[in-house]
């Protein structure tokens, strides 16, 4: 099995290497990188590559690594008992199997994805470490140990809010996703965007890029915000030159909402186009 680019996604050799290096070693793939650079959706993509069911846990700030093995509802069990139902005789009817038991026990080898496990409480991937290394782990309330069938294809997902715990990360394999340099992002946009004017491509990255490199700027903007961006550009109602007949004194971009994210980006790039105003008179 090897992980190549699909038709919605552009994968760097390196993002191919380091998926086909964790399917062998059967290690977690940690995906790293900034936000809006595709880590969520190289899960998908890898499944629809491989042919594998995807199985998506999307964790939270309140997310507890018991809820991805199961959870045992005693409170409706007590109710049940009182009510004088049937159900309250069978013990499975009030355990819920989480996303890591759906994965074990699925009929055929599946793609995991841990999204933005950086956003639960530091102690979450250490809770996981025996069943993501086992892959098996036990339930009290029944007896049973459940052990994968097939080993899932893990690929678990942060943002570095937080500091990993190094035992979790020596069983991961990690690869950071380096922001697409011009000719990999010309790609990604002729992915999404197959019959875009290359005119308009080459202007659109050029005002992409020299935002990205404004110093100091709060939030720079990502792949998926310049996706954004040539979508509203490519409107009906946007006129073709709205890039290439642009004001060059201008530093803020039309329809520059998709890009910029907050009011102090947005004041730092009117403050530098005031200032190559008053140098050029």
């Amino acid at each position: 099995m090897k992980f190549n680019s699909t038709e919605r996604y552009v994968a760097t050799d390196e993002l191919r290497m380091a998926v086909d290096a964790a399917v062998t070693l059967q290690r977690p793939l940690l995906i790293k990188g900034e936000p809006g650079t595709g880590k969520t959706m190289l899960a998908e993509e890898v499944a629809e590559s491989l042919g594998k069911p995807l199985i998506q846990w999307h964790i939270k700030s309140t997310t507890k690594a018991q809820q991805g093995l199961y959870e045992y509802d005693a409170v409706s069990r007590l109710r049940d008992s009182q009510l004088g139902n049937d159900d309250v005789h069978d013990i499975n009817n009030y355990i819920k199997q989480g996303k890591l038991w759906q994965a074990f026990t699925a009929p055929e080898q599946v793609v995991l994805l841990i999204d933005e496990v950086d956003k639960a409480d530091i102690e979450f991937p250490n809770d996981l470490l025996v069943e993501l290394d086992k892959m098996e782990f036990f339930v009290y309330e029944t007896g049973e140990t459940v052990k994968a069938k097939h080993r899932p294809i893990v690929i678990i997902t942060s943002n570095n809010e937080k500091e990993l715990p190094d035992a979790f990360l020596r069983r991961c394999f990690f690869h950071y996703i380096n922001f697409p340099d011009r000719e990999t992002m010309t790609q990604i946009v002729n992915v999404h965007f197959p019959k875009i004017k290359s005119t308009l491509v080459k202007e659109a990255l050029d005002i992409f890029f020299d935002v990205r490199n404004v110093p100091g700027l709060k939030k720079k903007p990502s792949t998926s915000e310049l996706v954004d961006w040539l979508k509203l550009l490519l409107a009906d109602d946007i006129p073709d030159d709205v890039l290439t007949n642009r004001d060059p004194s201008k530093a803020i971009p039309p329809l520059y909402g998709a890009l910029l994210k907050n009011e102090q980006d947005v004041h730092m790039l009117e403050r530098l186009a005031f200032m190559l105003r008053r140098e050029k008179r």
